[in-house]
């Protein structure tokens, strides 16, 4: 079960990742697979009560790869953390089957609150680099984060969300999946979006008045003669 588990864990990062050449390369290169498979004995660790070694282990694959993984937080399979450096997972968080999740990315909660504070992600989720996830909420499955957006509610599956804080800009009607890409380039800006809508709103104005204006022009002729 564990070299399956592994097996699944490569496939993910080849099947996801353009650099990555063999599945050698990424056992040997990879620190975002370093730091999940370190993540597995802390979790198994957590889960039977040996808190301390649990945290020794994570804190040993946060020296070592940079990625911040809370024994407590639950992994699925397939999860590609590309790059890795700084990115943090909280102790009640899930994060599901083929994950992508980018550098800088905090799944974290919002206070001292205890019990669940911490999101879950729905498989084939991802997480663009530097965004914040924060609180108990959902990432639909196929949603995508976008670079740099704090996301404070839960965002629907196959949606993608952007901006401080972050909202809903694309549903899965008007695209395609998030699972199926990985561009974290071409993804709508809610204010330039917003901002063409008043031009355009604008433009209709300017024609209008310019109509009433040739419609009144006549009539004051008319009056003065």
């Amino acid at each position: 079960m564990i070299l399956e588990g592994l097996r699944k864990d490569i496939r993910g990062i080849k099947e996801r990742d353009p650099a990555a050449r063999n599945s050698l390369e990424v056992l040997l290169l990879y620190s975002g697979l370093h730091a999940i498979m370190l993540h597995r004995p802390a979790h198994w660790l957590y889960n039977h009560k040996c808190f301390f070694l649990a945290r020794l282990i994570s804190q040993l694959s946060r020296f070592f790869t940079g990625i911040e993984i809370h024994p407590g937080a639950k992994l699925g399979h397939g999860i590609l953390i590309d790059h890795g450096m700084g990115v943090v997972i909280g102790e009640t968080a899930t994060v599901a089957d083929n994950c992508t999740i980018y550098q800088g990315v905090t799944l974290g909660g919002t206070g001292k609150e205890k019990g669940k504070r911490h999101p879950d992600l729905e498989e084939g989720v991802m997480v663009g680099s530097g965004a914040k996830v924060l609180g108990p909420l959902t990432i639909g499955a196929g949603a995508k984060i976008a670079s740099g957006a704090v996301v404070l509610s839960s965002v629907p599956p196959g949606c993608t969300a952007v901006g401080v804080p972050a909202r809903v800009v694309r549903r899965p009607d008007a695209a395609p999946k998030a699972a199926a890409e990985l561009d974290q380039v071409h993804i709508p800006d809610p204010v330039s979006q917003e901002i063409c809508r008043m031009n355009i709103r604008i433009q209709q104005l300017e024609k209008e008045l310019a109509q009433y204006q040739q419609e009144e022009l006549p009539e004051q002729t008319e009056e003065q003669e």
